[in-house]
This record gives structure tokens, sequence and C-alpha cells, in this order.
């Protein structure tokens, strides 16, 4: 009997390098009569479908050694020291602790990890809030500089206009004088000059299709755009004025026909007179009218002219038709278009004008296109 049970205590030897592991819940019992003081028995209790404990179960929890069945047939027990399962117990406890710690331990270092970028970012968003604010201050200052620097500009804008009215005034009073011209020419500053004063010119023209602008006659831009128009209207009404201008400075003559064609109808009349007229002196130049003859769209110009609305500009686009019809060659260079039914209509149409200037000049051009006419037929007939 004491054979037996040695053998049953000694079935399941815990050594203190083997870890037991619970398979199942376990139920310690006193152990049966007869039994050691240090030793438990455990009795598994009953899982599965059929109950009780495998094999193979009981011989991991025994080190693989076969386990003693005993005490009845219903249950299993195994006899496990005392001192085992406190270690046992103890381990368990420890490896609580110790994934406690180390859950904490990493929960502390991502702790850590989260205020360190949460540093870093906050000291970037301090940056960056820096950076903008100092961007809206020279955002700020620099709107303040383009509110002044357009102060300045505009200052100064009145004052050369203001300047360029009153030297091209004084300019136009001066052109006058066949004098004056004469040493203009001799001095030789005159082709630059004229060759601003067609850029002023093509510069304002320009400004009106971005800006709605009204005629008046008391601003200082408009009288400075007048006075240098009227100064070119003066040299042309000279011999060698009008030779200069027919020879040597065709970008000017060019110019004054483009913006011409470009100025709507009813837009500052009084330029445009002042332009037509220029062209009309030089027109009486041999050289400056065969000039003038060889644009392909002069005849175009003068029928948009007439239909301006603006008697002065009417006259003056007449007189210088009139002064285009004298030459020989311009029948042959505007021959369809002088002859054009349409063209001839709103040239009579001006003969019942109220203004006698224009009525007369009406007249007299209409009777030069018809002479006209009726030279090509004889011509035709003849040949």
């Amino acid at each position: 009997m004491r054979e037996l049970r040695r053998r049953r205590t000694e079935t399941f030897p815990c050594s203190s390098t083997r870890r037991l592991e619970p398979v199942g819940n376990y139920i310690p019992r006193r152990a049966p009569s007869g039994g050691r003081r240090d030793t438990l028995v455990l009795r598994k209790e009953t899982v599965g479908r059929r109950g009780g404990t495998s094999t193979a179960t009981r011989r991991k929890m025994s080190g693989g050694k076969p386990v003693a069945q005993s005490y009845g047939a219903k249950d299993d027990f195994v006899r496990v020291r005392k001192r085992d399962l406190d270690k046992l117990t103890t381990e368990r406890s420890c490896n609580k602790a110790q994934t406690a710690q180390t859950m904490k331990e990493q929960l502390v270092k991502e702790q850590e990890q989260l205020r360190q970028e949460l540093l870093h970012l906050q000291s970037r968003l301090d940056a960056a809030q820096t950076e903008c604010q100092k961007e809206r201050e020279d955002k700020l200052l620099l709107r303040d500089q383009l509110w002044q620097s357009g102060i300045e500009l505009q200052q100064q804008a009145d004052f050369c206009s203001a300047l360029g009215s009153a030297t091209c005034s004084l300019l136009w009073s001066c052109s006058a004088s066949e004098d004056t011209i004469t040493h203009w020419l001799a001095d030789g500053k005159l082709k630059s000059f004229l060759a601003v004063a067609a850029q002023t010119l093509e510069s304002f023209v320009g400004s009106l299709d971005a800006e709605v602008k009204t005629e008046d006659h008391n601003s200082q831009e408009h009288q400075f755009v007048l006075a240098l128009a009227g100064t070119i209207t003066n040299i042309a009404a000279l011999p060698c004025g009008r030779n200069f201008l027919s020879s040597s400075v065709h970008i000017l003559l060019d110019t004054l026909m483009k913006l011409l064609e470009q100025m709507k109808p009813g837009v500052f009349p009084k330029l445009k007179v002042l332009m037509l007229m220029a062209l009309y002196n030089v027109s009486i130049s041999v050289s400056g009218l065969r000039y003038i003859i060889e644009n392909p769209r002069l005849i175009t110009l003068i029928w948009s002219l007439l239909n301006d609305g603006d008697w002065e500009v009417c006259l003056h686009s007449l007189r210088l038709l009139q002064s285009v019809l004298l030459e020989e060659e311009a029948l042959l260079l505007l021959g369809s278009s002088l002859l054009d039914p349409d063209f001839q209509a709103r040239v009579s149409h001006l003969t019942s004008s109220a203004k006698p200037s224009l009525r007369a000049a009406a007249q007299q051009t209409l009777e030069d296109l018809h002479a006209l006419q009726q030279g090509q037929g004889c011509k035709q007939i003849s040949l």
C-alpha cells in the first residue's frame, strides 16, 4: 500500500525549472486519507461532450508520464505538491505584473512620443502663424506703398499733362511763324519731335477703347493733344514744312490716317479736324498727295468720315477728297471707289446741309465726281 502511494506521489514530479500549464478548470481538494500534507489533489471539471480529461492532456500535465487514475470512476485526480502550486501561482502573478509593467512602459513611451510630436506641430504652427502675421503686415505695407505710389503717379501725370499742354500751346503759337518753322528745320530736331508726337497721338487714341472719355476743352490732356495736332498742322501749312513731311516723315502721315480710321464717329471732332487739315496741307505738295493716294483705304476712310455727324469733320473730309480728285493718277488708283454710286449719293446728301460752307464744298465735290465720271466715259468711247 505504501509502495502504491509512493508511486502515485512520484507520478507528477514538479521540477523547479518546469512550469505547469493549466489545461482546464481545476478545483483543489484535500488529499485522500493517508496522503502527504504537502500534496494537493486537483480535480478537473468535466469539459467537452464526453467529460473527463483526455490521456494526452493528463500526460502533458504529468510531464509526459502516465497518469494514475484513482479515487472513483467518475472523477480524475492528480496529485501536485503545494509548493509547486504556490510557485505556479507566484509565476502567474509575476507574469501579469511584468506584462502590466511592459504595457505601462509602452504607453508611457507612446505618450512621450505623442507629446514630442505635439510640441513639434505646435512649434510649426507658431512659426506658420508668425510668418503669416509677418506676410499680412508686409501686405498692408505694400498696399499702403502702392496707394501712395498711385497718388504720386497721378500727380506726376497731372504735372506732365499740364507741362505738355503749356509747352505745346506755346509751340502751336510759335509754329504759325514761317521763320520758326525754318529755324526748326535748320536745327535738325524736328524729325524726332514729330516721331514723339505721332507716338503720343497713337497712345492717346488707343486709350479711348479702354476708357470712356468725354471731350473736355478744359482738361490738360485734351489741350496737350490738340496742341500737338495743331503744331503738326501749322508745320504742314508752309511749303518747306509740307515738303519735309511728305519726304521724311511718312510714319507721321500713316499714323494720322490710321488714327482717323480708328476713332469712332462723334468722338473728339476737333482732333479729327486738325488731323484732316494736316493731311490736306500735305496733299498740296505733289509728292505728299501721291503718297496719300497710295493708301488703299483712303476712300474708305473718307467715306466713314463723311458719316461722322460733325459738320466740320465732313467739311474737311470733302476738302481732302477735292485735293485727291485734282491728281490725274487718282483715277487710276482709286477710280472704282470714286465712281461708286453709294459714295456719290453720300456726297450728294451733304449738298442739303444747313451749313453753307459744307453745302458749297459738297456741291463742288459732286461736280468734280461727275466730271471725272464723264471723262472716264469719253475715254472708253474713244478707245
